[in-house]
Order: C-alpha cells, then sequence, then structure tokens
C-alpha cells in the first residue's frame, strides 16, 4: 500500500485571502490549452488574430466552470444545494461536472462560431484536442483534495484517504483518470489531428474516447454515497451520462466518412 501524500488544499493563504490547488488547476488547464491552441491557430484560421483567440478561450472557460458547477448541482447534489444556495460559488471544494462543463462548452462554441460566421464542428475540431490539459489538470486537483476516491482494494498502490470515514485502503481513481483523460486523451487526439481529418472526425473520437475510459474508470470508482447505483445495480451515473457521448461520438465520426467518401466519389 502507498502513502497518500498530505498536500494542503490551499496552496497559498494572503492573509484572509486562499489560493487553492484546485483552483490552480484550472488555471493550468485553461493556461495550457490557450498555448497550444496559440501553435494551431493559423492553421485553423489564418484570418484570426491574438485576440480572436483570447475571445474564444474566455468563454469557452466561461462555459467550463458555469456548465460544469450547474452540471454538479442538477445531476448529482440538488438537494444540498437547494437548502444552501452560497454553496453554489464554493468551487475551491470541489464539485464540477464534466459533462455539465462539456454542455457549457458546447453552448459557448456554438455562440462564438455564429458570431465569427466559422463552422460549429470545424470549431469544435479544433477545441478538443485542447480539452483534455484540463480534465487531467482537474483530476489532479481532485487527487490534491482528496475526494473522488476510488472503491477499496487490495492492490500494492491502493492509498487511505484523509477524508475517507472509513479509512480503507482504495484506488486512486483520480490519477487513473488523470492516466486516461488526460495523458492518453490527449495523445490520441494530439496525433490524430495532426493531419486533415474529416469535420466532425476529431470531436467524435473525443467523444468516443472519453466516453470508454471514463466508463471504464467509473468500474473502481466508488459512485456518490447520495446516489449509489442507478441502473442493473452497477452502472453509476457517470456511466449512464457517457452511453449517449459514446454513441454520439461514433455517430459524428460515421458521418464525417461518410461525408468524405461521398465527396471523393463526386469528384471522381
Amino acid at each position: 500500500m502507498l502513502t497518500y501524500p498530505q498536500i494542503d488544499p490551499v496552496a497559498l493563504s494572503l492573509g484572509p485571502l486562499q489560493i487553492h490547488w484546485y483552483g490552480l488547476m484550472y488555471l493550468i488547464g485553461i493556461g495550457g490549452a490557450w498555448w497550444l491552441a496559440s501553435r494551431r491557430l493559423k492553421r485553423f484560421e489564418p484570418t484570426w488574430t491574438s485576440e480572436t483567440l483570447s475571445d474564444l478561450v474566455f468563454w469557452v472557460a466561461l462555459g467550463v466552470i458555469a456548465g460544469g458547477r450547474l452540471g454538479y448541482v442538477l445531476f448529482y447534489d440538488l438537494g444540498s444545494y437547494i437548502s444552501d444556495p452560497t454553496l453554489i460559488l464554493q468551487i475551491w471544494k470541489g464539485g464540477m461536472s464534466f459533462h455539465g462543463g462539456l454542455l457549457g462548452v458546447l453552448l459557448a462554441t456554438w455562440w462564438f462560431s455564429r458570431k465569427h460566421r466559422v463552422g460549429f464542428f470545424r470549431l469544435m475540431d479544433f477545441i478538443a484536442p485542447l480539452v483534455p490539459i484540463g480534465l487531467g489538470a482537474g483530476r489532479i486537483g481532485n487527487f490534491i483534495n482528496a475526494e473522488l476516491w476510488g472503491k477499496a482494494t487490495d492492490v500494492p498502490w491502493a492509498m487511505i484517504f484523509p477524508t475517507d470515514p472509513a479509512q480503507l485502503a482504495r484506488h486512486p481513481s483520480q490519477l487513473y483518470q488523470f492516466a486516461l483523460e488526460g495523458v492518453a486523451l490527449f495523445a490520441i487526439l494530439w496525433i490524430y489531428s495532426r493531419k486533415p481529418r474529416p469535420t466532425m472526425a476529431v470531436s467524435g473520437l473525443f467523444g468516443i474516447c472519453y466516453g470508454v475510459f471514463r466508463f471504464i474508470v467509473e468500474f473502481v470508482r466508488e459512485p456518490d454515497s447520495h446516489i449509489g447505483y442507478l441502473a442493473f445495480g452497477w452502472l453509476t451515473l457517470g456511466q449512464l451520462l457517457c452511453i449517449p457521448m459514446i454513441l454520439a461520438g461514433a455517430a459524428l465520426m460515421w458521418w464525417a466518412y461518410r461525408k468524405e467518401d461521398a465527396r471523393h466519389e463526386t469528384v471522381s
């Protein structure tokens, strides 16, 4: 068994001001995505300036934060937030939903694509390879907060988390998700998108890979105690939300390549 590293969730205290690692992870994710986007900007849209990219990053980041928080409230713990609405603002304590954040990003991207007259899925294909940076950073934030730990296990790398009332050795599922949703997903999308692909294909691959990775890790991740298992005695809410995502991703890739094949047949 490994010893959980006792990391203070507060990275820096300046009098009454506290800077939490969880918040810093979001800054790292957004900053990293911004930097990588700037490297591919001219290939994506030569007429866009750095100011246009800054505008895009701002609206996408707003979609992530607002959508992620509201998604968590609606999907995972509505009762607690109804009883104390001020909890909604306490994002440094965790409580963000990926699927809610995804909906926020989709809405922000749709608005931005209309404003700048660029295809919605073409813009999503540009954004998708950047998302794993924030996902990976967010999972490190979960690990530092000692939240969203896994099920009890006897594997050699199990850990006892200080926030676990039962003090059981558990899977460090946050690190599994960092490796899959952050590192592996970034590598897959970044390599795949280096060559020209049919519009929607990159977005579709993101949906498939994230959905599959999350679905797998949910088998060793402890479900929320107030939700538990929702279907067949073993499916979690996270898995149920991933199923339509996987299907939508597969449909996008199928449609993207079907349109590409039809275009080639027309040209030939």
